[in-house]
């Protein structure tokens, strides 16, 4: 896997000659261009705004957008959807601005445009890089068909605080697993070639150390050491970078103190000098502005100082339209910063073709002809399976014998409002499948399945009324709560299995929806105690954007099955599983923990003076009085319907040297009665370092495909390059020491051996 990351950071140094000869021929195009403008239509390239319609997450609308086209001073819009739109405003200012230079087009494509996959977490347990960049590919030609060219994704956060609900965008804590999905987000975006028509421009955000909010509360502060930004969080940024974006996003947080969007050392010394990043920053939804509540000064103050920064590009505040000619002629900016910013705006438009081609994606016939296709509903629904994780199944409750008459129960079984999850601002929840048409669809004649709610997703008119602030995602049925228990609980009697489809809706988690209590809302739990009172095999679907804390549920549960939220496909996904046509075999990306108080909780952890080594409890160590350390699901874990056992792990020498490479190898025996896939993990821990190092880093892992009874060698190549990490003076080097390697089934559960590193 190392050599892959490496390829990745050659990407941006090796240039096609195709990019050569684009490169040579756009500098005299701008260079000309950039004569004949103003300064008002200089700045003004650097105005990103939104019209309204699509989904505003601020508190600002812009207003005359119309006008301030034609008058050339905007330099993109985003919110405007459908291909229709997009050419009435691309022909304003083709054709009636004076210097008619095309509009970026952007749109929050996170998961999918019309087409919607499942949410990037769920994504990111497939463990499939191949899977996830078809996914970003698939997504990229529907929301170029629809007249885009612009995408504010991927979203590459570490996260490793379940509370916080953006954790639904990203791909989990670990920057290994972490960077590889993000270059393969990046590749499946933009292609080979950004002029292409099926091509849309990536926007990697948000940049940067978003994911680690304080108390995992939205729009919060950020602070860590440099030695944890680059070890720790900084890795995925990096990679897309390194793996092509032409567009960064700069984060809401602070960080040493000042705004990501107006950090120098952030947008400049590290982004642009340090990394080699050619592209433009545009700053996350008003984020220019609230810079003002962060105390860094007024309107023009903060404006210049993104300017100054870095910041190319102002996402609907306007600060730098109303601001920046003034500070101009006060001092406090220079031409030469402007046109700096107006160059990479406009340089990103050439490389998109749309001064060649600016109405390319605008073809009502060929937005027909690809988007919600049988092909990209049939990708839904195949990404959708590969992400689910089984975390348990006792006594093989699982998958259901079609034969049997199965009680399907919860709030969540027959929704299609809920199947799409958070930020599928394009996608048509009308369109999805729900749990209860994918189980009938596929169950056919061949056995029964009755149906009962059992419950509301949450009866707390708190919560319902702040998770329903962008639409009704939580109803609240006309019969009690008792009506609809005793209804479930009358069905499951008569019933030989229970399948319970409980969770979050879908913007109980996402942007601006931090929970402090992470758990099932008590509706839920409610109907779950009665069902299991019927003495009936229990099977718990779970429905969510992030790892909720679950122990009850799992204690309760006979078989337990997380689908996040799935997408398009959803209830054929779920059938799919859960009736054996698609074998379980995703493993997690984030640390399910116990209960909120192990919050932030995470595997790759630093050593203590004072270790827990798993044994009874003992005071004067780093433990807790009312829970054990361990999580509920450790990250990598997720089971299958077959079982694989694991072989000694052996090296090929025990010894390592500089340009040398050692062979870890162990036998994996699918033992069960399923073909089945299981991805083996490799974890390395660095035993002595002049820093401190963690428990574990994940360094590699193969996915593979085993017939049942059947056995494979897996190897890892370990080169002394998968031993580096940064130093306390940011240095990437390795160490000569000892090191212990570990592998096996997820963080948890490993065999080890040792090596001398020379």
């Amino acid at each position: 896997m190392y050599k892959q990351l490496v390829a990745i950071a050659l990407i941006g140094l090796i240039q096609p000659l195709w990019a050569q000869q684009r490169d040579a021929a756009m500098k005299p195009f701008i260079d000309q261009l950039m004569k004949k403008m103003t300064l008002e239509e200089k700045i003004g390239q650097l105005n990103l705004l939104t019209p309204g319609g699509g989904v505003a997450t601020g508190e600002v609308v812009s207003k005359d957008v119309e006008q301030k086209i034609r008058e050339g001073k905007v330099g993109g819009l985003f919110g405007v959807v459908g291909q229709d739109k997009v050419r009435k405003a691309q022909e304003l200012a083709v054709q009636h601005s004076r210097l008619g230079i095309p509009l970026l087009m952007g749109s929050d494509v996170i998961h999918g445009h019309k087409t919607t996959f499942p949410i990037p977490l769920a994504l990111s347990c497939s463990w499939d890089t191949t899977l996830i960049r078809e996914t970003a590919r698939t997504a990229a030609r529907e929301a170029a068909a629809d007249g885009l060219n612009w995408v504010f994704s991927p979203m590459v956060d570490i996260a490793r605080d379940p509370r916080w609900g953006r954790v639904a965008e990203g791909a989990g804590e670990d920057p290994f697993l972490g960077s590889l999905i993000a270059a393969a987000m990046v590749k499946g975006y933009q292609g080979n070639d950004l002029s292409k028509e099926d091509a849309v421009m990536s926007c990697v955000k948000h940049f940067a150390l978003y994911g680690a909010s304080e108390a995992g509360r939205d729009y919060n502060t950020v602070d860590m050491s440099r030695l944890r930004m680059y070890q720790d969080y900084l890795p995925p940024y990096r990679a897309a970078v390194n793996a092509g974006a032409g567009s960064v996003m700069s984060s809401f947080n602070e960080i040493d103190g000042v705004p990501a969007t107006g950090n120098r050392w952030l947008l400049t010394d590290l982004l642009r000098k340090q990394w080699g990043f050619g592209g433009f920053v545009v700053s996350d939804y008003t984020s220019l502005n609230e810079m003002i509540n962060h105390g860094m000064g007024d309107l023009q103050t903060v404006s210049a100082l993104s300017l100054k920064a870095g910041l190319d590009m102002d996402m609907v505040g306007e600060g730098f339209l109303t601001t920046l000619k003034k500070s101009l002629q006060e001092g406090k900016i220079t031409l030469q910063e402007i046109d700096a910013a107006c160059r990479r705006i406009l340089e990103a438009k050439y490389k998109l073709g749309l001064f060649q081609s600016p109405f390319r994606n605008t073809s009502e016939a060929r937005a027909q002809a690809e988007i919600m296709t049988a092909a990209t509903r049939q990708l839904a629904r195949e990404a959708a399976a590969r992400s689910f994780v089984l975390l348990k199944n006792d006594k093989q409750t699982l998958p259901l014998a079609p034969n049997k008459k199965i009680a399907l129960v919860g709030p969540l079984a027959d929704n299609k409002r809920n199947m799409l999850g958070t930020w599928a601002v394009s996608g048509d929840w009308k369109q999805s499948v729900s749990i209860r048409e994918g189980l009938q669809a596929a169950l056919g004649n061949a056995g029964s399945l009755v149906y009962a709610k059992g419950a509301d997703i949450s009866t707390d008119s708190f919560l319902v009324a702040r998770a329903n602030a962008l639409g009704v995602e939580i109803e609240k049925d006309k019969r009690s709560p008792a009506e609809m228990i005793t209804e479930a609980v009358n069905l499951a009697a008569q019933s030989d299995i229970v399948v319970a489809v409980v969770g979050e809706a879908a913007d109980m988690s996402g942007e601006a929806s931090s929970r402090s209590d992470i758990g099932l809302p008590e509706s839920q739990r409610a109907l779950l105690k009665a069902l299991k009172q019927t003495g009936k095999p229990l099977v718990v679907v779970l429905l969510n954007g992030r790892p909720l804390t679950l122990e009850w549920e799992s204690a309760q549960a006979d078989a337990l099955l997380d689908i996040w939220f799935g997408g398009t496909e959803t209830g054929n996904a779920v059938a799919d599983v859960l009736l054996g046509k698609y074998n379980p075999s995703g493993k997690l990306s984030m640390t399910f923990p116990k209960n909120v108080g192990q919050v932030p909780l995470y595997y790759s952890h630093k050593p203590t003076g004072r270790p827990f080594n798993h044994e009874p409890f003992a005071k004067f160590k780093t433990n807790y009085l009312d829970v054990e350390n361990e999580p509920l699901y450790p990250f990598g874990y997720g089971l299958s319907y077959t079982n694989f056992s694991y072989g000694d792990l052996t090296l090929s020498s025990p010894t390592l040297r500089a340009g040398e490479s050692i062979t870890a190898s162990i036998t994996v025996t699918n033992t069960g009665n399923f073909d089945g896939e299981e991805t083996v993990q490799l974890y390395i821990r660095d035993l002595v370092g002049s820093i401190t190092r963690p428990v574990k880093e994940l360094k590699s892992f193969r996915k593979v495909f085993l017939k049942k009874g059947e056995r494979k060698q897996i190897q890892f190549t370990i080169t002394p390059e998968d031993l580096k990490f940064y130093n306390a003076d940011l240095k990437w080097v390795y160490e000569p020491g000892t090191f212990r390697v570990m592998v096996g089934p997820d963080s948890g559960n490993t065999r080890e051996q040792s090596f001398e590193l020379k």
